[in-house]
């Protein structure tokens, strides 16, 4: 089937992506439509500046239930955002922009940087992540497949000090 262009391609309630320049080849986070913005679970972040900007170095364990696999990354700190969560509970988050890839489209996203370990996705995808780029069928899963393809140009690391 041929669809026109103006159609967006349909993504279920979970997904698998990748945060190439964090040096993360696969993810799967919650497709969270009710969520304004996007989290990714990180632990042992550590604040620093560099040339009068603020950075961030941190550890993620992608894969959920798996402790022994962890990537550390870095990025720079655009902003900080008090955020609510959905239990009501608000805290200040360290926010990073990042490459986020998915069905082979990839786009800049902003992330807040949280401890996710009682949550059983390691990511959340809010709506301004996705934005005018999907359609979700919450009653679908891993129509992207059920493993990530990664394109051709993916750096394993952050380039940023």
């Amino acid at each position: 089937m041929i669809r026109p262009r103006t159609m967006k391609r349909v993504i279920g309630w979970r997904e698998w992506v990748a945060l190439p320049e964090l040096g993360i080849d696969r993810i799967k986070p919650k497709i969270d439509t009710g969520a304004r913005s996007a989290s990714l679970h990180a632990s042992e972040v550590v604040r620093y500046s560099r040339r009068g900007k603020d950075f961030v170095r941190f550890r993620v364990h992608p894969l959920q239930r798996d402790a022994r696999m962890a990537v550390e990354a870095r990025a720079e700190v655009i902003a900080y955002r008090r955020i609510r969560s959905s239990s009501g509970h608000a805290e200040v988050r360290p926010v990073i922009r990042t490459e986020l890839e998915l069905m082979g489209e990839r786009w800049p996203i902003e992330l807040t940087l949280a401890n996710r370990i009682e949550m059983g996705f390691r990511m959340l995808l809010g709506r301004e992540a996705l934005s005018g780029r999907f359609l979700v069928d919450p009653s679908r899963s891993f129509c992207a497949g059920r493993e990530p393809v990664r394109s051709a140009r993916s750096p394993s690391k952050s380039r940023l000090p």
